[in-house]
């Protein structure tokens, strides 16, 4: 299905160095980029553009505009999201969904990856001393920064600082007339090789998920969209909140499949069982 077709990576900021990898390798296509595609049109990190979509939304408008300028049927596209993890509050999180979409055959698939591993983190200084501290916690130089004037601020904003020299120009440029500047950090891929990483693994995910193909049609992409709870806990019996199966479907023959127990358990341990341990 993909053997030989050209496929866009719908990117400005170095993902194609990590994704094209992995899909000539296990699809068989040919990746390129665009030089004058812009991503950062529906979007950006550091706030100059709202991002007015979801994330799996967005990302299909980049590969959409992407297959546009480059008059080809097959793109894909990541978009990155960072905050609070939604389980461990106090940890920041990078969630990464990249997203491939194939008009030829009218088709979509997505793969996501949740990660503690990212150095996302922000903080306003006022000494250059601070800002040495800010910067070892987030792994610079290996990652970058930016620098802007206050949180708020879109104005004279620096980004992708990535070495010391460039780091104590910026500062001493942006604290004339300050009290203290914001420092946060740049969380585009080229400058973020934790964010890579994730990113990577996401590839990785959605090629397994484009190998899955469906037992009727064989078309790829047989992949789950529900997980059912109710895995019995071995005390007592009843159903607890646990995943007793994964419901699969087909998007083009809707051939629905449920695999029970895939986590490999049969009954769940009472100290996740509301009734045993409320």
């Amino acid at each position: 299905m993909f053997e030989g077709r050209r496929l866009v990576i719908a990117t400005k900021h170095g993902k194609e160095a990590f994704l094209a990898p992995i899909l000539e390798r296990e699809l068989g296509v040919h990746c390129f980029i665009l030089p004058l595609f812009d991503s950062d049109i529906f979007g950006t990190f550091s706030g100059e553009v709202e991002r007015l979509e979801d994330p799996v939304f967005t990302a299909r408008l980049k590969c959409e505009k992407a297959m546009e300028m480059a008059q080809c049927d097959l793109a894909v596209a990541s978009e990155g999201s960072f905050g609070s993890h939604p389980s461990f509050y106090f940890l920041p999180a990078d969630d990464e969904v990249i997203l491939l979409v194939d008009k030829k055959y009218d088709a979509s698939f997505s793969s996501r990856e949740l990660s503690i591993d990212t150095n996302f983190s922000a903080a306003e200084v006022s000494t250059f001393d601070e800002l040495i501290d800010f910067a070892k916690r987030s792994k610079f130089p290996t990652h970058g920064l930016i620098l802007r004037k206050s949180k708020t601020s879109c104005e004279n904003i620096i980004k992708g600082i990535t070495d010391w020299p460039v780091l104590k120009e910026s500062f001493e440029k942006l604290i004339i007339g300050s009290y203290s500047l914001f420092v946060e950090t740049d969380m585009r891929a080229m400058h973020n090789p934790s964010r890579m990483k994730v990113i990577s693994i996401a590839a990785e995910k959605l090629v397994e998920t484009l190998k899955s193909t469906c037992p009727s049609c064989h078309f790829p992409g047989f992949s789950v969209v529900k997980m059912k709870e109710g895995l019995r806990c071995e005390l007592c019996q009843f159903p607890t909140r646990s995943i007793i199966s994964h419901i699969y479907t087909c998007q083009k023959c809707l051939e629905t499949k449920e695999i029970l127990y895939p986590n490999q358990k049969m009954a769940e341990d009472p100290a996740f069982c509301d009734y045993c341990n409320p």
